[in-house]
């Protein structure tokens, strides 16, 4: 009994070894470095091996019937996968069901885990859109919350009745600790050693399948045995991406803005500029005039007949890019006509990427100074076509998305859409935002204000080419008033800034595992216009254009 043990322990190991170990080839010989710490979760117990697909078939589909089609594959893949799994990790002395029982149950799951899951993995594609960590989050916590529950109901009959035990919550949040670990680790080591990388975490996937089964079998629940535990844990999944919101807005200092800090005080004489402030996505603006008359706010619905800018409300900065450019302009040559001076300027999320992309167009030569405060680190990373398009990469994942975010605004969600002028203007012109965002630019000073929240936003690798200041923050948010006061104040008197946390390296590997795989910028017919080196496959950004 014992060698037969042995044996079924062995089999499991080796399949569960097998399936990262495959990934983590295709991925190093692709040269894809931004995927291979995704190997790790091939063979990962439920749900999140589902995530993982998902995340990848979400991306990486261009039409609705190649969708369907693969969508039907890997959970039929998925049903079978686990079948054979929870046939070689059932405990000795355990009577079995029959095979076939089985495989219908873990089909049947495969399909409903799947369905449950897809909120969850279109939000990390949403998240690699805006590259915003709180979306991260959103889309990360329900899985964390979910995964004890899902990982007990290949094996017992009235799964979703009752807690979880707690060995199997321990073994859950092992799981999740795993798999984080061996994505950062892969992520660290060079090349090829990737794959013997993946290779152990699926040795470790294998050993928490065998130990998952054993607890969902042999230590079942006996707390509210009788109460629908299951459903009233994914209804509490739904609400998260309703919540994350709130208490992010909660966090000290998160209501201290970067306009806060500039325009309302006088700038002191050592500044010699005039200054532009761009607020954010969802700022708003009603017309107050600064202290100081050298400095402005930039207005998203541009100037008044007597060339002030006009109040605007949080719904105007939804505007593209590429308006937002043009009032830019507009106000850079009116400030710099009516002070006489050089123009500095200072952009918070929304207002870094106009500000920065300005520049890269037909900036006014008065400008020669940016400031960019949580800028959208590596923004675009998925794609999907416009509503008048059924075809092109990531075409269904759009459709889902927009029903996602109708459904959250109808329950008192985000009041945005995934086809907004802004962030179509990221999805269009990702390639620049992804390799060229943080990058020099000829004659002018920049420095980039960076919370540690970003690490989570922005994938593993050299990501910036200009001086950062890294601070503790969330984004859009600064802790430290007076050292960003500070600071900022002493870049624009002319002074070097730069400072870089020694955590911020390991908290982008740590945070990667979790994000969807980038879309090639060389796969995309839509951005064939931009012949811009892929950061995804390089490791690294501001590389010279073909």
């Amino acid at each position: 009994m014992v060698r037969r043990a042995n044996r079924r322990l062995g089999g499991l190991l080796l399949l569960t070894a097998t399936a990262p170990t495959v990934e983590a080839i295709v991925v190093v010989s692709l040269g894809f470095v931004a995927a291979e710490g995704l190997a790790p979760q091939t063979a990962a117990v439920w749900p999140y091996d589902t995530y993982h697909d998902l995340r990848w078939l979400f991306v990486y589909h261009n039409s609705w019937p190649a969708f369907l089609i693969w969508f039907a594959a890997l959970v039929a893949a998925r049903g079978a996968f686990h079948t054979v799994l929870v046939m070689l990790a059932w405990p000795e002395g355990v009577p079995r069901p029959p095979g076939r029982w089985l495989l219908r149950r873990n089909l049947g799951l495969a399909v409903l885990v799947a369905f449950l899951i897809a909120p969850w993995a279109l939000t990390s594609v949403a998240a690699s859109v805006v590259a915003l960590s709180w979306v991260l989050l959103a889309s990360l916590l329900p899985m964390f919350l979910l995964a004890p529950f899902l990982q007990r109901a290949a094996v017992v009959g009235p799964w979703w009745r009752g807690l979880p035990s707690i060995s199997l919550v321990g073994w859950s949040l092992l799981n999740f600790v795993v798999l984080t670990l061996a994505g950062a680790l892969c992520w660290s080591v060079p090349g090829w050693w990737a794959v013997p990388v993946a290779t152990t975490a699926g040795v470790v996937n294998g050993l928490l399948w065998n130990r998952t089964i054993r607890s969902a079998l042999l230590a079942p629940s006996t707390r509210w045995t009788r109460v629908p535990a299951t459903p009233i844990a994914t209804l509490a999944a739904l609400a998260v991406p309703l919540i994350i919101p709130v208490l992010v807005d909660r966090v000290p200092g998160k209501d201290l803005r970067t306009e806060a800090v500039v325009l309302d005080r006088p700038l002191p004489p050592e500044v010699e500029h005039a200054v532009i402030v761009l607020a954010g996505y969802g700022s708003a603006y009603g017309g107050e005039q600064p202290p100081d008359d050298r400095a402005e706010r930039f207005s998203y619905r541009g100037l008044g007949p007597d060339g002030q800018p006009r109040p605007y409300r949080p719904t105007d900065t939804s505007i593209s890019v590429a308006d937002s450019v043009r009032l830019l302009d507009e106000q850079v040559t009116r400030l710099h006509q009516r002070t006489g001076r050089q123009v500095a300027l200072i952009g918070e999320s929304e207002g870094a990427m106009v500000a920065r992309t300005y520049l890269q167009s037909e900036p006014h030569p008065s400008v020669d100074t940016l400031v960019m405060f949580s800028p959208l680190i590596n923004a675009g990373r998925a794609y999907y076509p416009p509503p008048g398009q059924n075809h092109g990469w990531g075409v269904v994942t759009g459709w889902q998305l927009r029903i996602v975010f109708g459904l959250m605004r109808l329950v008192g969600g985000p009041q945005t859409t995934p086809d907004e002028p802004f962030i179509r203007s990221l999805i269009d012109n990702a390639p620049f935002y992804r390799n060229q965002l943080m990058c020099p630019v000829p004659g002018i000073r920049i420095v980039a204000f960076i919370p540690t929240t970003t690490a989570a936003e922005a994938p593993p690798g050299d990501y910036t080419d200009i001086p950062v200041f890294q601070m503790p923050g969330v984004h859009g948010g600064l802790l430290d008033r007076g050292l960003v006061q500070d600071r900022l104040i002493a870049f624009l008197s002319g002074e070097p800034v730069h400072h870089q946390l020694d955590e911020y390296g390991l908290l982008q590997r740590l945070g990667a595992a979790w994000q969807a795989p980038p879309l090639a910028i060389a796969a995309n017919p839509a951005w064939a216009e931009f012949r811009q080196p892929d950061p995804a496959f390089t490791g690294q950004v501001c590389l010279p254009t073909r």
